[in-house]
């Protein structure tokens, strides 16, 4: 197939949706919940610091935010201490799952590959990112 690199950015992102989707589904945690874990499971943050952190998959929906983040501390997922979020034990337990599972997915999805096209396509990618990124400006 000779289509042009957006094509196959938009089917890859879409197909890594429904992967990871359907991946994390087994632990009932959304794609933002698993990245909002993710981001805490290295350091806890203040609310802002977290929202700041997670923006770039998130987007702007506030109340899509608030409603995942509601759920989270519901299931006792994160908790607050000292006006910092953080992982609850649970939370830390449930990250820890989340991150085999996602880990083995990883894998199946990169089967074929080696390290360094792995890395290639990543370097490529994040530099043409800049690029159309500088170009809008």
């Amino acid at each position: 197939m000779n289509k042009p690199i957006g094509y196959w950015i938009k089917r890859l992102d879409a197909a890594l949706e429904v992967q990871l989707d359907t991946t994390l589904a087994r632990l009932k945690l959304s794609r933002r919940q698993w990245q909002t874990l993710n981001t805490l499971a290295e350091a806890t943050m203040l609310p802002d610091e977290l929202e700041e952190a997670v923006r770039p998959f998130w987007g702007t929906d506030v109340r899509l935010r608030e409603r995942e983040l509601a759920s989270m501390v519901g299931r006792g997922l994160i908790t607050m201490i000292d006006e910092r979020l953080t992982l609850s034990e649970r939370g830390r337990e449930t990250y820890h799952q989340a991150q085999r599972l996602v880990e083995e997915a990883r894998l199946d999805l990169s089967m074929g590959i080696g390290i360094d096209e792995y890395a290639m396509a990543v370097s490529v990618l994040e530099r043409m990112s800049l690029n159309a990124e500088g170009l809008a400006r």
